[in-house]
């Protein structure tokens, strides 16, 4: 990609960006152009659908998170990891508004164009929970497609004006029910 359009490519997704943080992922397309000096038929230039705008802005926090899970697991305890690693998540979809919806639309839906980014993003928090699991400090019960729903559902939360204020007190009730001691191991 050329220079100058790379620069137009990246000046749209910072005034998506900031479009999205205010309005959620429903922010109008024409709104974003006008905010990023362009026409509309210059952002879907770039970004022929709204899915592969919110593709382009989501799959660099989407490299972070799953980085961060990486880092979490070979840094951190088992239970530490699964639980900042879970903070991080919830912190980041509040960023934009109503994702957490886009993102479990786009799990089943293989022609989604943000499903590989969220398949891998899936898998990475897997691995935390797969490896709490196996010492023994996370249920048994839970599986990836759970802890993703409770992701999703601390997420919404976050997206609450009333409930916000308790989102991280309730991260804590979820882990402490998730985590367990190794004697509750077989639970």
């Amino acid at each position: 990609m050329r220079a100058d359009a790379r620069k137009n490519r990246d000046h749209l997704l910072t005034v998506a960006g900031t479009a999205i943080a205010e309005q959620g992922v429903d922010a109008s397309m024409r709104d974003i152009a006008r905010r990023a000096g362009v026409g509309l038929a210059t952002l879907l230039r770039h970004f022929p659908t709204r899915e592969a705008l919110l593709e382009a802005l989501l799959h660099a926090s989407f490299e972070e998170l799953t980085a961060k899970a990486a880092e979490f697991e070979a840094a951190d305890s088992p239970e530490d990891a699964l639980v900042s690693w879970t903070r991080d998540c919830v912190a980041w979809t509040t960023t934009y508004r109503g994702v957490t919806v886009l993102m479990a639309a786009a799990i089943e839906d293989e022609e989604s164009a943000l499903h590989a980014s969220c398949v891998t993003l899936r898998a990475a928090g897997s691995r935390l929970l797969t490896r709490a699991q196996d010492a023994g400090v996370a249920r048994k019960d839970i599986d990836r497609d759970d802890l993703f729903a409770l992701i999703a559902m601390l997420a919404w939360l976050g997206d609450q004006p009333s409930l916000a204020p308790r989102a991280d007190r309730l991260i804590d009730v979820v882990a402490s029910a998730v985590l367990q001691r190794a004697t509750d191991a077989g639970r």
